[in-house]
């Protein structure tokens, strides 16, 4: 077991050259830097999340959205189609739809402040909690997307602790905050049927997140870990692995706008926001429910596009889930 934590906490993987784990040592009472051993405090704590939610569903969702009238959607069986289920038997059954040198223990090394960790340490909680609801929610079609960042989320937010960088560990988190409350505030403005307040935050939301993650992410945040970084430490094996991660989170975003963008241009044609186009389920009812030949070639291009429930246009960005990360 020693060998094996002495190989995998190797130095000259995590850390720049010439620094050691003995430098993140607490040298003086009253300064702390981040040790790996901080982030167990997040499992028990997402836990405690995952709970909360699971009895605040329960207990107070359930009875609000009652009072309010909003009703559960109820599942719709696919008619039968023979031309859908001849193709699905004898042709397919999955249509196609397609990145130290310099560096001394000089470094201005961030110390850990007691309102940083507790930021940590929540946000890594909150999305260990994601990770383990996705399980229980309703499946949707960007559930794989979804588990992808979650993972790549996880992985950033422990990364950036252990090897403290939490300084721009702290700013992605901020950038990817900025936008998710609204994302929730507008889905729960359409679930109470107030579509203008629904327009309203979802317009906001909108610019906020292309500000945040396709201008300000990509030319501050991966421009100063990508290139300003190279040209003051320069690259060492755990730095092409945390900048591999924020580049996973890059297309991400990228597919998360595509879907926001598609959303904004029907409801411009349709007067008001009505649809997310994850669908609740996996497969909308309405695709195959098609009862012509169009209707199959409808399933073949444009998957994704009914929902079941009248979600307000919403593309789960957690960071985006959200897209904290």
């Amino acid at each position: 077991m020693a060998a094996f934590s002495a190989w995998f906490w190797n130095e000259r993987f995590w850390l720049p050259h010439n620094v050691t784990w003995a430098d993140l040592a607490d040298t003086a009472p009253g300064v702390e830097y981040p040790k790996a051993g901080h982030l167990l405090t997040a499992l028990p704590l997402a836990l405690g999340i995952f709970a909360v939610r699971i009895l605040f569903e329960r207990f107070i969702a359930s009875p609000s959205a009652q009072s309010l009238r909003i009703h559960p959607g109820v599942a719709r069986r696919a008619q039968p189609n023979a031309v859908l289920e001849k193709v699905f038997t004898s042709i397919t059954k999955n249509p196609n739809s397609r990145h130290l040198d310099g560096l001394s223990k000089q470094l201005d090394w961030e110390v850990m402040t007691p309102g940083l960790y507790y930021y940590y340490v929540t946000e890594l909680a909150f999305y260990w909690s994601l990770v383990f609801s996705q399980f229980t929610d309703i499946k949707r079609k960007d559930f794989f997307i979804m588990f992808i960042h979650h993972l790549a989320t996880v992985s950033l937010i422990s990364f950036s602790y252990v090897n403290n960088m939490v300084r721009i560990g702290s700013l992605v988190m901020c950038i990817h905050d900025a936008s998710d409350f609204l994302l929730e505030a507008a889905k729960l403005a359409n679930y109470a049927k107030y579509q203008h307040l629904c327009d309203f935050l979802f317009i906001v939301f909108s610019v906020v997140f292309f500000i945040t993650r396709l201008v300000i992410y990509p030319l501050w945040v991966l421009n100063s870990t990508m290139f300003e970084s190279w040209a003051i430490v320069g690259p060492y094996p755990s730095w092409w692995l945390f900048n591999f991660l924020l580049l996973v989170l890059q297309v991400l975003h990228l597919i998360w706008s595509y879907l926001i963008a598609r959303i904004a241009v029907k409801a411009l044609l349709r007067g008001k926001v009505s649809k997310d186009v994850r669908s609740d389920i996996e497969s909308s009812s309405e695709e195959e429910a098609g009862a012509s030949t169009d209707a199959l070639k409808a399933s073949h291009t444009s998957r994704g596009e009914n929902g079941t429930n009248g979600h307000c246009a919403t593309v789960k960005t957690r960071a985006l889930n959200h897209s904290g990360w």
